[in-house]
């Protein structure tokens, strides 16, 4: 299993924000977690994250157990959190650049290549991300949490706030994605959850 949560728990004093989820997620499977606002999705992945501390219960990452294994797990995962964090002066290659130095890629540009045409970000590579719609944004948050070629994507509403055609376009490339990898993504709305194998 890529990954399993068993009675996953997280307490802010006497406010339960998850409550005991238990689920496993394959390869090859998108998995859904569908809720109003504060229903604890970000809560859940900001755990298998590793950004937060379950309270009780345990989960594992390829393996790798959240809290006694965080580099692990970390390494397992290509995170793209709700609000994107970009570094908005900077071009959507070099950035893509920066990202790959950090995960110190070994042939980088054969991969910011690869990523650029997966996302569809031919044709504005060499533009400043500030300058992009939020459309592109994502793209370029999601060419970043794929960078080092991740098993497990977990993506915290990435669809929000999009255009029609951008909403399109990010839904098949998560299809894409989620054809090999373990992907887990959020959302508030019914209509992004039609095409997902399994939905919490």
């Amino acid at each position: 299993m890529s990954v399993e949560l068993n009675e996953l728990t997280k307490k802010f004093g006497d406010q339960i924000a998850v409550n005991g989820i238990s689920f496993t997620a394959k390869p090859g499977e998108i998995v859904g977690f569908l809720g109003p606002n504060g229903a604890g999705k970000s809560t859940t992945m900001k755990m298998l994250t590793c950004y937060s501390e379950p309270t009780s219960g345990s989960a594992k990452v390829c393996g790798f157990d959240i809290e006694t294994q965080s580099k692990d797990v970390r390494a397992a995962i290509g995170y793209l959190p709700e609000h994107n964090p970009l570094y908005k002066d900077m071009y959507v290659k070099e950035f893509l650049g920066f990202v790959a130095g950090i995960h110190q890629v070994s042939k980088p540009s054969k991969r910011i290549n690869e990523l650029i045409e997966m996302t569809g970000l031919g044709l504005e590579q060499h533009k400043l991300i500030g300058a992009l719609s939020k459309g592109y944004r994502q793209r370029v948050g999601l060419a970043q949490a794929m960078m080092h070629d991740p098993e497990v994507l977990i993506l915290d509403e990435p669809t929000s706030g999009l255009d029609p055609n951008q909403l399109n376009d990010i839904r098949q490339l998560i299809q894409t994605l989620g054809e090999k990898k373990t992907v887990i993504f959020s959302t508030h709305i019914m209509q992004e959850v039609t095409a997902l194998v399994i939905v919490f």
